[in-house]
């Protein structure tokens, strides 16, 4: 028991490693705070397409959508990041993040939102059409509201999912908090950092876990 706690629990080593495991911290946060925001944003247009009246229009984002979320996002990163230099684009590590999320997860956060908007029922649009309102306004202020209520678990869960996905970050050289454990562990030749990291992301996933439990089960309620 004493070789598993020097081992995985070494409280003066997650102290000495503090520091740096600090600062991947707040870079996982910086990028949560820029990758999920994107997400959310290309998920929106997608969706928009992805009801759009003309044909070739639904097909074409079907397409997309299908083929970001069957590219893994790890080779899609490390093609950004290692791949674009070669065709003369160079977007950094951030850059490689920014698209790599946008494309991935834009995908993913794109097909929830379709399901919210067919939820709502056509009747909601033709009465809002009917008072007068026009077509952007009766999407925004009526369809999207519902639609975005329908799927709220699903959006959190896929934003837990974001969050941890930042971890990639690391195969770029990006500081993020798993990159910054790892180095502690390379240095002292111990896993207490790993162990750390692991606990910091629980603290700062598990209030949205329990917000998307409790929405699932108010909606489970609500069908009863």
């Amino acid at each position: 028991m004493d070789d598993f706690i020097q081992a995985f629990l070494n409280l003066d080593i997650v102290r000495e490693a503090s520091p740096i495991l600090w600062q991947g911290l707040w870079q996982t946060l910086l990028l949560a705070v820029m990758v999920v925001p994107l997400g959310i944003v290309g998920g929106v247009v997608l969706a928009l397409l992805s009801t759009a009246p003309l044909r070739w229009v639904r097909l074409a984002a079907a397409a997309w959508v299908d083929l970001f979320r069957a590219i893994p996002p790890l080779v899609l990163l490390v093609f950004l990041y290692a791949g674009l230099p070669f065709a003369g684009l160079d977007v950094g590590a951030w850059g490689a993040v920014a698209i790599g999320f946008f494309l991935n997860t834009g995908a993913y956060y794109g097909e929830v939102l379709r399901a919210g908007i067919d939820s709502v029922p056509r009747g909601q649009t033709e009465a809002a059409r009917s008072t007068g309102l026009g077509a952007a306004r009766t999407l925004a202020h009526v369809v999207l509201p519902q639609a975005v209520r329908n799927v709220m678990p699903d959006l959190i869960s896929n934003t837990v999912e974001v969050v941890k996905l930042t971890s990639i970050a690391s195969v770029v050289a990006l500081p993020e908090l798993l990159f910054q454990a790892r180095q502690a562990q390379n240095v002292t030749y111990n896993a207490s950092p790993i162990v750390a990291a692991a606990v910091a992301y629980f603290l700062l996933l598990w209030p949205l876990v329990r917000l998307m439990s409790r929405l699932e089960n108010k909606a489970m309620a609500g069908r009863h």
